[in-house]
C-alpha cells in the first residue's frame, strides 16, 4: 500500500512538473510573438513618423523656394493646408502654444506697419502659423490625425503635380526646365506620406 501511495505521489509530481514546463513553453512562445508584433508595429509607426517629417519639410521647401514660374503656375497656397495636416505633432504643439502666438503676433505687426520690408517669400509661411494657432480643435485634434487629413494631403499632392506638369508642357519638360527637377522631385515626395498612411489604413 505504501508502494502504491509513493508511486501515485511520484506520478502527481511528475505531471505537475510537465504542466509547469508546458506553461513556460506557452508563455515563452507568447512573449516571442508579442515582441515580434511590437517590433513590427514600432517599425511601422517609426516609418509613418519619419515619412511625415520628410513630406512636411518637402512642402516647406517648396513653399519657401525662390520660384518665379512656380508661383504663377500652380496654387502654392495649397501647400499651407498640406503642411497643416502633415506637420509632426511635436512641432505642431509648439506652434499651437505660446511660441506660435508670439510668432503670429510679430508677423501681423510687421505686415501692418512695415509691409515694404516684409519679404514676399515669407507671406505664405506667415499665414501658416496663425492658421495653426487659431484652428478649431475639430481640425487640429481630430481631422489632422484621421484618414480624412491623409486623403486631403493626397488630393493636394495630386493636384499640384498635375498642374505643375501641365504648366511645364509635359512630364519630361517638368524635369528639363530651369528649377524643374527640384520642384518636380519636391512634389513627388509629397505623395510618400499619404500613400504610405493609406496603405497602412487599408491593411
Amino acid at each position: 500500500m505504501a508502494i502504491n501511495q509513493s508511486y501515485l505521489k511520484m506520478m502527481t509530481e511528475s505531471d505537475a512538473a510537465d504542466l509547469i514546463s508546458n506553461d513556460f513553453k506557452v508563455l515563452s512562445a507568447a512573449a516571442k510573438k508579442l515582441a515580434g508584433h511590437a517590433v513590427r508595429l514600432g517599425s511601422l509607426g517609426f516609418g509613418t513618423s519619419f515619412l511625415k517629417w520628410v513630406a512636411s519639410f518637402a512642402a516647406i521647401y517648396l513653399l519657401t523656394l525662390d520660384r518665379t514660374n512656380w508661383k504663377s503656375n500652380i496654387l502654392t497656397g495649397l501647400l499651407i493646408p498640406y503642411i497643416f495636416f502633415t506637420l509632426p505633432s511635436i512641432l505642431f504643439d509648439i506652434f499651437r502654444g505660446e511660441v506660435g502666438k508670439w510668432i503670429a503676433f510679430v508677423g501681423v505687426v510687421l505686415q501692418l506697419f512695415f509691409p515694404k520690408r516684409f519679404p514676399e517669400w515669407l507671406e505664405l509661411p506667415a499665414v501658416l502659423i496663425p492658421l495653426i494657432v487659431i484652428a478649431p480643435s475639430l481640425y487640429a485634434d481630430t481631422v489632422r490625425g484621421e484618414w480624412i487629413g491623409v486623403v486631403i494631403c493626397l488630393l493636394i499632392a495630386g493636384y499640384l503635380l498635375q498642374e505643375h506638369i501641365r504648366a511645364a508642357g509635359g512630364f519630361r519638360d517638368a524635369f528639363i526646365k530651369p528649377g524643374g527637377i527640384s520642384n518636380t522631385v519636391g512634389i513627388i515626395i509629397l505623395f510618400v506620406y499619404p500613400v504610405w498612411a493609406i496603405v497602412l489604413y487599408i491593411l
